[in-house]
């Protein structure tokens, strides 16, 4: 019995890891196809362009991250400085504003004719030829865009692996005679590499998703190729081929997280770990203050007013009984996609518990390799997909049962929720695994030695210590759903409009102050459970006593 059981916990995780493939797999498969006329003519114009643009913008997003995440993890964790314990979390607050919208925003108030630009030349009396104002709408400016509002991927682990350091590592670098800048660049930084590379891995991940920051800014990567082979050309081959380029750069982003993983520097807490950091006083104190202060200005709070002011003195056209179906639409698919991903996530979570064997992993990590792979992506190995299951299921019934059934599966709300599970299938496992690792396996023992089949075990014991757990896990992946752009564009059925493709419609059609309200939503709802990680990874250091290292006065 116990084998059966084995088996069939082993069939479901494999069963989950072919579905959630299935797109890529079809992406993949399309590389098999002869080459079309337009494959040949974008691989030998624009193809180069759109590779190199995305590495371009990769490159620079990393930086900005990387120096914006790293220098404030740093700033928080060793120093003292006034605004310090609000700013430990409220960094953590630019990852509800999607990228999109701080791209909107900003180039509403940085073009010729927006308020900064204006206020320069009635405060200078300059024409329009008498200076020059940086491009907002670039490749760099889009790299920003994106920057701020991602650094906080890098900066939650660089925080948590600097807490964890030892205070003797820089107690012995001071013994030295190293300043503390060197020893931050000598001792801190290579310790804390591991998780810095992780989240720049997050960050890139995210980068080459995007579509909303480079379509809106004209930036030539290949996300937007897809979506110009698919909507101008109408090759879907083409665009396929395209998507299987960007699951190469995910591969790699995939296999640069792995080997960061694996390269954790040893570094045991030390008994001194409660010691004073460093207070920052006058000067550097508010020099500080004003560095930590604004990515979190810029990237959300800048934002969150400019939105809110046009949505009290303008906003949606349609505010009333068409914009609840565009939010009763978004909060629908969000929340079927929310709980279909949180069962899959637990069905993985504890077949690996049950059965750790090395195919069940394998299995697990291909399932959860979706949120490494961009929406468009996805989306046109479910279009793909589809379209062939409906042509094959159409001629069968044309055939055989004598009727024409039309499109079932293309351009459905089970194609879009399908492609939902498929992405963020990751966030939900992490969340729920993390919580199932803290219940101590003698529960199991002690149930199963009572008569208690692993069933009865899961439902009567995990999922009600799972409860915080899988609520966690159903927020982090409805609100990823709220803020997905390209995989809704691209699925979403004839005349299905969500908040977030309102959002997109609206400011594409330079009427940011109508799109403001729906843009709001979008915010008000992903600064919920923002707030809610970044204070609960707070608590839970300090439960465990992670306070920040020790440096000299």
């Amino acid at each position: 019995m116990k084998q059966r059981f084995g088996s069939g916990w082993t069939v479901a995780a494999l069963a989950v890891a072919l579905v959630a493939l299935a797109p890529s797999l079809t992406v993949l498969w399309s590389l098999t196809a002869p080459a079309s006329e337009n494959w040949a003519h974008l691989s030998a114009t624009v193809l180069p362009t759109y590779v190199w643009n995305t590495l371009k913008l990769m490159g620079l997003v990393a930086l900005i991250t990387a120096f914006i995440g790293v220098g404030t993890a740093w700033l928080v964790v060793s120093t003292r400085f006034p605004g310090q314990r609000i700013l430990n979390w409220a960094l953590v607050m630019p990852l509800a504003t999607p990228g999109y919208i701080v791209a909107y925003v900003y180039t509403d108030l940085l073009s010729f004719a927006g308020p900064v630009q204006t206020a320069l030349r009635g405060v200078t009396g300059w024409g329009a030829a008498d200076y020059y104002f940086p491009p907002v709408r670039s490749l760099p400016g889009a790299a920003i865009m994106l920057g701020l509002v991602l650094y906080p991927y890098v900066y939650l682990l660089a925080r948590t692996a600097f807490q964890r350091q030892s205070a003797a590592l820089f107690d012995a670098a001071r013994m030295l005679g190293a300043r503390p800048w060197r020893a931050f660049i000598r001792v801190a930084l290579p310790c804390a590499r591991p998780a810095i590379a992780g989240g720049l891995a997050l960050v890139l991940m995210e980068t080459i998703s995007d579509f909303g920051v480079v379509d809106y800014f004209a930036v030539q990567t290949l996300t937007t190729g897809i979506f110009r082979t698919w909507f101008n050309l109408g090759d879907a081959l083409a665009a396929a081929q395209i998507a299987a380029w960007l699951f190469v750069f995910a591969l790699a982003l995939v296999f640069i997280e792995m080997v960061s993983r694996r390269g954790r520097v040893a570094n045991p807490l030390s008994r001194d770990m409660a010691a004073q950091p460093r207070t920052l006083k006058g000067v550097r104190g508010w020099a500080a203050l004003i560095a930590c202060s604004l990515p979190v200005l810029l990237g959300f709070v800048v934002p969150a007013l400019v939105l809110l002011r046009y949505a009290i003195l303008e906003g949606d056209p349609l505010f009333g009984r068409r914009f609840l179906d565009f939010a009763w639409n978004s909060l629908t698919v969000a929340g079927v996609a929310a709980a279909l991903t949180t069962l899959l996530a637990l069905l993985l979570t504890y077949g690996e518990r049950l059965h750790p064997t090395r195919f069940n992993r394998v299995s697990i990590r291909l399932a959860t390799l979706g949120y490494a792979l961009p929406g468009a992506m996805i989306a046109i190995g479910i279009l793909t997909l589809s379209t062939d299951i409906d042509r094959a299921f159409g001629s069968f019934a044309n055939n055989h049962l004598g009727f024409s059934p039309g499109l079932i599966l293309t351009g459905s709300i089970a194609g879009l929720v399908f492609a939902y599970v498929a992405r963020f299938l990751t966030a939900a496992f992490n969340a729920t695994h993390s919580g199932l690792e803290k219940i101590h396996p003698t529960l199991d023992a002690a149930a199963r030695s009572l008569g208690a089949s692993p069933r009865r075990v899961l439902g009567a014991i995990h999922v009600p210590l799972l409860r915080g757990a899988l609520a966690s896990a159903a927020l982090i992946v409805f609100i990823d759903v709220m803020k997905e752009l390209p995989a809704t564009l691209l699925l979403r059925p004839f005349n299905f409009e969500t908040l977030a493709t309102r959002t997109y419609r609206l400011a594409s059609d330079e009427r940011l102050a109508e799109a403001s309200t729906a843009a709001l939503a979008i915010v008000a709802l992903g600064l919920i459970p923002t707030i809610l990680l970044s204070l609960s990874l707070f608590r839970s250091s300090a439960r465990r006593g992670l306070v920040p290292v020790h440096t000299e006065k």
